[in-house]
């Protein structure tokens, strides 16, 4: 196959095509339109130069040599340098003379749509039902945790004990919405970081020395309004699953995010919340059902971290989305910031 210049030109879509030795032989104008650059600029230039996540093209263009069908790369990050990073599912044609053909789908870092509002009635009367099991068991651990509080001294693991009281109450109430679900509590004032730190806390006692786990805080980010308790089982959900998958260091990092749309509303200002890890990275089988409920990569996970770590971001107006290939996976959760939030 050849691709036709002038046919190409004449599509909305995003196309290039490739040089054998990986370089940029031509795009159309969409294409440039689409990454905010001139057609000029874009020739002979290296497709790894238009990676912003480096390496999903480079790898998925080697399995691309070994056959003559065409590749979908999901979600892949492109950018032109100084430029904004953009998203698009990627398919990649070898050509007959040598070389690829490359069409970008773009798609939305973050889509409107929630999977997680798919949970099937049948699944919330089992969860009610194993929440009303589980409730005796930690009424009996938060005695457990008060009587060992009173026994051990200052500097004998006070702190832990009270991490133990702390976590029973939080799934105690977790519990409690499952059993009689109710109003989202008011939100109050919060800052990220403190909800990062617990959620580090926790890493800490689970993982120990196991995983090396990286703060990388911006700390001029403002305070937002939201639930403490269900941004710290989010987060905690998408640490654990990191953890999970194998991953040797963590990284929580936290940004300023200006001029963000998130589904049909713009915002000026949001938090956005990264969870990086060096896992094995999210199975190319489950990417379309990774938020689904039920959905796992793990034969003993239960598939709803994720889920609910999407309804969590849902309840403070914000988006969660991933990128993900072995060694490098990245979950973003973007919280906006209301212009009343104090500052």
């Amino acid at each position: 196959m050849r691709p036709d210049p002038t046919a190409c030109e004449a599509l909305n879509t995003p196309v290039a095509w490739l040089h054998p030795d990986r370089t940029l032989a031509a795009a159309n104008a969409a294409f440039a339109r689409w990454l905010g650059v001139s057609l000029r600029r874009l020739r002979g230039l290296p497709l790894a130069a238009l990676e912003a996540e480096p390496g999903a093209l480079a790898a998925a263009l080697d399995r691309a040599a070994a056959g003559a069908a065409p590749l979908r790369v999901r979600r892949a990050r492109l950018g032109f340098a100084g430029g904004e990073a953009r998203f698009a599912d990627v398919w990649l044609t070898p050509l007959d003379e040598g070389g690829w053909l490359l069409e970008a789908h773009p798609v939305d870092e973050f889509p409107g749509e929630d999977p997680a509002q798919l949970l099937p009635s049948a699944l919330s009367a089992a969860l009610k039902g194993l929440a009303h099991e589980l409730r005796n068991p930690l009424a009996g651990l938060k005695g457990a945790a008060q009587l060992l509080g009173r026994q051990v001294g200052e500097n004998d693991g006070r702190e832990l004990v009270a991490l133990i009281g702390s976590e029973v109450d939080r799934l105690t109430a977790l519990l409690d919405r499952l059993l009689s679900p109710a109003s989202p509590r008011p939100h109050a004032p919060l800052n990220i970081h403190a909800v990062l730190e617990r959620v580090l806390r926790l890493a800490e006692n689970d993982a120990g020395w196991a995983v090396r786990l990286v703060r990388d805080y911006d700390p001029s980010l403002p305070e937002i309004p939201g639930d403490a308790d269900r941004l710290t089982q989010a987060a905690w959900n998408l640490v654990r699953n990191a953890i999970e998958a194998g991953a040797g260091s963590v990284t929580l990092r936290t940004r300023a995010e200006h001029a963000v749309r998130i589904g049909e509303q713009g915002w000026p200002l949001a938090l956005r919340v990264e969870v990086i890890d060096d896992g094995r990275g999210v199975p190319e089988e489950l990417a379309e059902r990774l938020f689904l409920p039920l959905v796992s990569g793990r034969a003993e996970g239960t598939g709803l971290g994720l889920a609910l770590a999407q309804q969590v971001a849902r309840e403070h107006r914000g988006a969660l989305a991933y990128r993900s290939r072995p060694g490098h996976t990245v979950f973003t959760l973007l919280l906006p910031v209301p212009e009343e939030a104090p500052a």
